[in-house]
């Protein structure tokens, strides 16, 4: 009776944590099977629900496990696709992986984010307009290339993934999102390490005299090591200072300028010093008075453009014949300006579908897509 009433419990539990039961758990065969797929099916990675995700579809599945030792061993656990389906089905109740549902995307949400990019893009291109005049030169190289990538991308569509209201494993181009993520071995390997090392290093009186010397003096020159470096930090800032007040900022000279900056250990000692010279006549004092320059000569620019010159003498008045002809021939250049701005638009659409989405949507193969290649078998059974 008191068996009984702990199992009762225990039961209670698992519903009140949601907890599988264990008839709901998978067995050591579907995790095998689980592990193999996961090494031998390509997946593809995407965003789901705002997280990374790896996703796989059902009919690769199905030839992969035909070819594997699960079905031409000498007792084969299935032979047929119908066998394959439903021990997959069975993986997928198990909530090994679940099944997406692939939704193309429309054309207004990739004009959506190309309109942001293009913001930013606009925002930073006013201090990259000496960049684009060089790139400018190298465009026509380029021009090929781009035009075959798109190509391809015409063939390809976008689609992002979805959660799917039928949860049942089908032999077809669905998607089926990976839940299991077994635990790499080095893992555990090295959780294995950093316990025994604190064990170890808890169990430091009971080692012997001459270990605990060494390790003594180990630590002295650390410490040492670490004093040195941060003297090293104070006495070329120092040094810096001196030169650079001495000279009115016109000579800096740094010690060990990769003492501080992200390299290796080696390349932080490396080169032993940096000088630079900053006085008149240096380069960085040409490049200054060019910017100047430039900016002086746009603002001059603009205020020419704003003022009109009031020496100029007011244009004659054109004639009444021509005056006629004029007012004809508006409504042709309306018509134009109007199928202009049509393939203006045509062409924004185009290379709206063309950005890229951050990894929200997936490029995929026309077949690939659910409406486009029926399921080859029939659902399984539950």
């Amino acid at each position: 009776m008191a068996e009984k009433r702990k199992t009762k419990k225990r039961k209670e539990k698992r519903k009140e944590f949601g907890e599988a039961a264990d008839s709901e758990k998978p067995t050591s065969e579907e995790y095998a099977v689980a592990k193999w797929l996961k090494a031998n099916v390509p997946t593809k990675k995407t965003k789901f629900l705002n997280h990374h995700v790896e996703y796989f579809t059902g009919t690769k599945a199905v030839d992969a496990l035909l070819t594997s030792k699960w079905a031409t061993g000498k007792n084969p656990t299935f032979t047929t696709r119908i066998e394959v389906t439903d021990f997959l089905h069975q993986m997928l109740l198990h909530k090994l992986f679940h099944r997406a549902k692939k939704v193309p995307v429309s054309e207004q949400e990739l004009k959506g984010k190309s309109k942001k990019k293009e913001a930013e893009k606009s925002k930073s291109g006013d201090e990259k307009d000496g960049e684009k005049s060089q790139a400018s030169a190298c465009e026509g190289k380029d021009t090929k290339e781009k035009e075959k990538e798109k190509e391809k991308e015409k063939k390809k569509r976008k689609i992002r993934l979805e959660m799917h209201m039928e949860q049942v494993f089908l032999d077809s181009a669905d998607a089926f999102v990976w839940l299991y993520d077994p635990m790499p071995w080095y893992y555990w390997v090295c959780g294995a390490l950093v316990v025994l090392g604190t064990i170890g290093v808890c169990m430091f009186p009971l080692w012997p005299a001459t270990v605990r010397k060494g390790v003594y003096y180990l630590s002295i020159a650390a410490a040492a090591f670490l004093v040195m470096i941060i003297a090293l930090a104070v006495v070329r800032v120092v040094v810096f200072c001196l030169v650079w007040l001495l000279t009115l900022s016109r000579h800096h000279l740094w010690l060990l300028p990769n003492l501080t900056e992200d390299v290796g250990f080696f390349a932080s000692f490396w080169p032993l010093y940096k000088y630079e010279y900053r006085g008149p006549g240096s380069d960085s004092d040409k490049s200054s008075k060019s910017k100047k320059k430039r900016k002086k000569d746009k603002v001059s620019d603009d205020e020419e453009e704003k003022t009109p010159l009031l020496t100029e003498e007011p244009p004659p008045a054109p004639p009444v014949v021509e005056t006629l002809a004029k007012e004809e021939e508006e409504p042709k250049e309306e018509i134009a300006e109007v199928v202009s701005a049509d393939k203006l638009s045509e062409s924004e659409s185009e290379n709206s579908q063309r950005s890229s989405t951050d990894r929200d949507f997936e490029m995929v193969e026309p077949g690939d897509l659910e409406g486009d290649t029926p399921p080859r078998e029939h659902a399984p059974h539950a």
